[in-house]
C-alpha cells in the first residue's frame, strides 16, 4: 500500500526550461550509490553517469487540479542513470535520486512529506544576458552558465561519445524513476510522461557544482550539455513492487 511518501497521486507542471548536465563516471565509483535493485546504465561498460538537472517549472500542482491552484519552483535534481528489471521481467532505464534542491520552503516541506527526494531548500537564481543562462547558488556552490543560441556546438572536451546523437541516450528526462525500501525490498516506480522533448545541446561556460565536487570521484568527465523549454510534464503516481532479487 502506497504510504503519503510514495508519490500517492500524479503531479503536473511546465517546463519554463530544463538544462541538464551530465557527467560521465567510472562505473566502479558509482556503484555504491545504487541500492542493490538497481543497476547502472553504462556506456561501453566503462562509464556510468550522473546529471545535474536545473529546472524552472511553472504551476506545479496534483494532476487535474486548476493551474491557479499550482506553484513555480526552480528545483535542482542529482541523479544516477540506471535500469531495473521489473516482476514481468522488463527492463526499464530511469533515474535513481541522490539529493534534490529547491528555492522554496514550501516545495521542500511538501516534496520530503509526499516523496523520498530528500529535498534540501537552498538560494538558486536564474538569469539571462543576450546568450548566455546562468544559474547560480552560493549555499549549493553551484555557479553554471551556458550559451544555448550557439550553433555547431562540439561535445564537451574529452566526452566519451561520438557524437551529440548518441549523447541524447544519456541526456534525459529518462522515463522512471525509482526509490528503494531495503527493509522490505519495495521498489518504488514512478512514471513520467512528456510531450515533444527536443533537447538542444549547449555550449558550457562555466560549471562548478559543488555536490559533484563532494563526491571526489577520481575518473570524471563532463559528457554532456543540453537544454529544453516549455514542455508540459507529469508525473504518474507512484506503483510499488517487491525486488525478488
Amino acid at each position: 500500500m502506497l504510504s503519503l511518501k510514495d508519490h500517492p497521486f500524479a503531479v503536473e507542471t511546465f517546463f519554463e526550461s530544463s538544462l541538464v548536465l551530465t557527467y560521465a563516471v567510472a562505473k566502479e565509483e558509482l556503484r555504491n550509490l545504487i541500492p542493490e535493485c538497481l543497476e547502472l546504465d553504462t556506456f561501453n561498460d566503462t562509464w556510468a553517469f550522473v546529471a545535474v538537472a536545473m529546472v524552472q517549472t511553472k504551476d506545479l500542482r496534483p494532476k487535474g487540479f486548476p493551474k491557479f491552484m499550482g506553484n513555480d519552483f526552480f528545483l535542482t535534481g542529482y541523479r544516477v542513470f540506471v535500469r531495473y528489471t521489473d516482476t514481468r521481467g522488463k527492463r526499464l532505464r530511469g533515474l535513481y535520486i541522490l539529493k534534490s534542491e529547491t528555492n522554496k520552503s514550501k516545495m521542500s516541506f511538501f516534496g520530503n512529506i509526499f516523496t523520498h527526494y530528500n529535498y534540501t531548500t537552498t538560494d538558486i537564481s536564474l538569469s539571462k544576458n543576450a546568450d548566455v543562462t546562468s544559474i547560480i547558488s552560493k549555499r549549493s556552490e553551484l555557479d553554471v552558465e551556458v550559451n544555448a543560441e550557439k550553433e555547431n556546438i562540439p561535445l564537451p572536451a574529452g566526452s566519451p561519445f561520438a557524437d551529440w546523437k548518441e549523447a541524447r541516450r544519456f541526456a534525459g528526462p529518462l522515463p522512471f524513476t525509482f526509490t528503494y525500501n531495503k527493509k522490505t525490498k519495495e521498489v518504488l516506480i514512478i512514471e513520467g510522461v512528456r510531450e515533444n522533448w527536443t533537447p538542444k545541446p549547449v555550449e558550457v561556460l562555466k560549471a562548478d557544482v559543488g555536490f559533484i565536487k563532494q563526491k571526489n570521484f577520481k575518473n570524471i568527465i563532463l559528457a554532456n550539455a543540453f537544454i529544453i523549454e516549455n514542455i508540459p510534464y507529469y508525473w504518474k503516481k507512484g506503483k510499488i513492487e517487491k525486488w525478488k532479487g
